[in-house]
């Protein structure tokens, strides 16, 4: 199974019968978070937006002489935080006859139907599931491009993207650099000194396509030597297959541990986040969910079994933290070797509305022939709020 680049025919969208399931996750926590907690989100009047920052003065005990005359004029500078809109854009298209054949099946000839009864609609539903899957992705992991003109594509810039004065590099600023080699997908460093399962993650793929910087990969035991190695997205999983030659630069994960944690914590607390306990948040995917388990259980009694709130309809675990208790939530557009300390309160999506059309609309294209095909739109854009209010741990096992 897979998805295809074509309009929909009897002969390349096959009808089965009995209970259809889907295989792909289709849930996107942070956005939905996000979009819960700002109350569906903002509007922009231009595909750039912008928010405001001020700070105040350190704390000190300014006093000043009985009688004193007026002291010097003091007044707080205030700064600007922007993002852009990108465009999303999708069209699914099926043919009269594939509409009309809804019960022509390719499986079983037995006498159950069809599931899906209207094949458009259905084609439309899932191509919406897979746009707001990259919206979620881009919102944490978007690296931001503003163009010159209309030949490159605007690209919002995404929370671990934003997160620039809070960072923990849990490996400590150690560094690697091989060659990959697209013939062999084999990535070679001299005695690099990895071993099968150990966790990579590339801060620069130069040309090496597919591979994609910030993003967690596995090291396999397969092809692996002192000089050569394989990776997978997932442990055990299926060598990436590496399409172009290029330097790559990687660090090598390390084990997660509280320590590491609190001092993340601490960065963001004393930056002026976390101050809002029910939406103080620790983003992760699954290998750091049950490493932060992991720290919290074996350092003590930190870690709240039960259910006890959500944030923005979201639910969520608990753990207590010197910092008060925060939010533990899970989601699959994370890197398996990231974890970031969000306020959630300041984050929200904003949105670009065509006139007469909305946020995010579907609509019929015109007819070209005997097949209806149908254009989903949608403009949209992070909005994080302070930087320095998030956090963020790097290059974990």
């Amino acid at each position: 199974m897979s998805g295809i680049t074509a309009l929909g025919t009897t002969y390349n969208l096959p009808n089965y019968s009995g209970i259809l399931y889907q295989l792909t996750p289709a849930d996107v926590p942070f956005f939905s978070a996000i979009g819960g907690l700002s109350g569906g989100g903002g509007q922009a009047a231009d595909y750039e937006f912008e928010w405001e920052t001020f700070d105040l003065r350190d704390a000190a005990q300014n006093t000043v002489l009985e009688g004193a005359d007026a002291p010097t004029e003091q007044n707080r500078v205030r700064a600007n935080a922007t993002n852009i809109l990108q465009i999303h854009q999708e069209t699914v298209g099926v043919s009269y006859t594939k509409q009309a054949a809804n019960q022509r099946k390719s499986g079983l000839n037995n006498d159950q139907s069809n599931p899906v009864a209207n094949e458009l609609d259905w084609q439309t539903e899932q191509m919406l599931k897979q746009m707001v899957r990259d919206i979620n992705w881009s919102f944490i992991n978007g690296v931001y491009q503003k163009p010159s003109d209309n030949t490159t594509a605007r690209k919002t810039r995404g929370l671990l993207s934003a997160i620039a004065s809070n960072v923990t590099d849990a490996a400590g600023g150690v560094t690697a650099t091989g060659t990959a080699a697209a013939s062999t997908d084999l990535i070679t460093l001299t005695t690099h000194g990895l071993a099968a399962g150990d966790t990579v993650t590339f801060s620069s793929v130069g040309t090496a396509t597919p591979l994609i910087a910030g993003q967690a990969y596995y090291v396999l035991a397969a092809g692996l030597t002192a000089n050569d190695f394989k990776v997978s997205r997932t442990k055990g999983g299926v060598p990436v297959d590496i399409t172009a030659n290029g330097t790559v630069i990687w660090s090598k994960g390390v084990a997660l541990t509280k320590t590491m944690v609190d001092d993340t914590l601490q960065m963001a607390y004393d930056n002026g986040g976390l101050t809002e306990q029910a939406t103080a948040t620790l983003l992760c995917g699954s290998a750091q969910k049950r490493a932060i388990t992991n720290a919290y259980v074996t350092a003590g009694n930190y870690v709240r079994k039960e259910l006890v709130g959500n944030v923005g309809g979201v639910t969520v675990d608990r753990i207590d933290t010197d910092f008060g208790t925060l939010n533990v939530m899970l989601d699959r557009a994370m890197s398996q070797s990231t974890v970031a300390v969000v306020s959630m309160e300041q984050c929200s999506p904003v949105y670009l509305d065509i006139p007469g059309k909305g946020h995010f609309f579907q609509e019929p294209l015109a007819k070209t022939g005997a097949k209806d095909r149908n254009q989903i739109y949608g403009e949209v854009g992070l909005k994080y709020g302070n930087e320095r209010a998030h956090a963020k741990i790097l290059n974990l096992k």
